[in-house]
């Protein structure tokens, strides 16, 4: 007898776990399925804003609060002459610093919690594709062991990240020629002036986030462009240690610094956003699989977490009421959420491009720092926060 699944969701991420938690709750039957074994290490700043935390809170999601061990007081935005911008959050606001590991392991563990049927190590092949007048999707093939098999279900959700297999296999996603970033990534002990702040260096043609951790570690990640096959990024751990030993502020904090493992690289980093009406009936896509944001910012994981919420809101409205409209509110629902917030990284990514107006507003009038901070706190959600209080 085969067992039609209510949900298969593709990618234990944070934007996969959420919705696989949210879904189980409400009652219905799921699977989450990853290639990886968990826990697994996945690059990325480490730290959740006062906002991110705002939603695990409201969702309940107690093991990932549990986890977090090291509180984040704000951010400091540095410029390339060395002035120092630091945005402290305000009313005792606080973010949290935890790898992704832990993260996502914790997020995995509440979904299991909810009722969902965890399935790791377990590699999606392709999307089940019903033959018809209309593209309809009703679950996913899967490798496991040399094996495949077929697991089909009423929805599947696509939260399986920048490089999406099924949303690269249905034509659904793609890499945009520009911009072209890649991100250099690795933890280290021993580095000196870190403090309870999250740190972003911008530099002309890139950035360095630097981000405490618990146990005296430090997370530091390069982001730079790259056109064609750049060849530094055949040797990652000779390119960011160049950049570090080069950089005025950074190279004695780092003198002493111990790399505990070689470097992770992650690119091309964007991911064009998907047209909701291009995706078929029994589709959902989710997480960075639906647009990949620029990790400058921090955004990335309050747009996983909040957009795996829709994506289960989305999967119960398919469930109860059919697919009619369904894409079209989900996208509806993304926009409303998230478009503001696109458009100010936007602008933001266009201001620290330009090392003119890093150097102005970083060593300018009073009143420009101030906007500044307002900026890195607009970065980090803090609205966000404060309403949920």
């Amino acid at each position: 007898m085969i067992v039609v699944n209510d949900v298969i969701v593709v990618g234990a991420g944070p934007a996969g776990a959420v919705a696989a938690t949210v879904l189980a709750r409400a009652g219905a039957r799921v699977v989450l399925l990853d290639r990886a074994t968990f826990p697994r290490h996945k690059l990325c700043g480490d730290t959740l804003n006062p906002g991110v935390l705002a939603t695990i809170r409201r969702l309940r999601l107690s093991t990932v609060t549990d986890a977090c061990g090291l509180r984040i007081a704000g951010m400091i935005l540095t410029g390339e002459d060395g002035a120092t911008i630091e945005g402290r959050y305000p009313d005792g606001l606080q973010g949290c610093a935890i790898s992704r590991a832990d993260l996502d392991w914790a997020l995995v563990r509440d979904a299991i919690a909810a009722g969902a049927d965890f399935i790791d190590g377990t590699a999606v092949h392709e999307a089940i594709v019903e033959s018809g007048r209309q593209r309809r999707i009703s679950g996913v093939s899967v490798r496991s062991n040399g094996t495949s098999r077929a697991i089909p279900a009423a929805v599947t959700i696509a939260a399986d990240g920048r490089h999406s297999t099924l949303a690269f296999g249905l034509g659904l996603a793609r890499h945009p020629a520009r911009p072209r970033r890649w991100a250099i990534g690795a933890y280290a002990e021993q580095v000196d002036g870190m403090s309870a702040f999250g740190e972003m260096h911008i530099r002309r043609g890139h950035y360095i986030g630097v981000a405490p951790l618990p146990n005296g570690l430090t997370n530091v990640c390069l982001v730079r462009p790259s056109a064609g096959a750049d060849p530094d990024l055949h040797d990652p751990f000779a390119a960011l240690k160049s950049v570090l030993s080069s950089d005025l502020l950074l190279r004695d904090r780092f003198a002493r610094a111990r790399f505990l493992s070689s470097p992770t690289v992650l690119g091309p980093l964007a991911v064009d956003a998907i047209q909701a009406g291009r995706v078929p009936d029994g589709l959902l896509i989710a997480g960075d699989a639906a647009g990949f944001v620029d990790p400058m910012t921090g955004d990335g994981l309050r747009f996983a977490v909040r957009g795996g919420e829709l994506a289960a809101g989305a999967a119960l409205c398919a469930l109860e009421h059919g697919w009619t409209t369904v894409q079209e509110r989900l996208a509806a629902d993304r926009r409303r959420e998230f478009g503001p917030k696109w458009r100010f990284n936007r602008a933001l990514r266009t201001v620290v491009g330009s090392p003119v107006a890093v150097r102005i507003a970083t060593a300018g009038a009073p009143y420009l720092r101030s906007i500044l901070r307002s900026i890195i706190l607009r970065a980090s959600d803090c609205d966000l926060a404060e309403s949920r209080r």
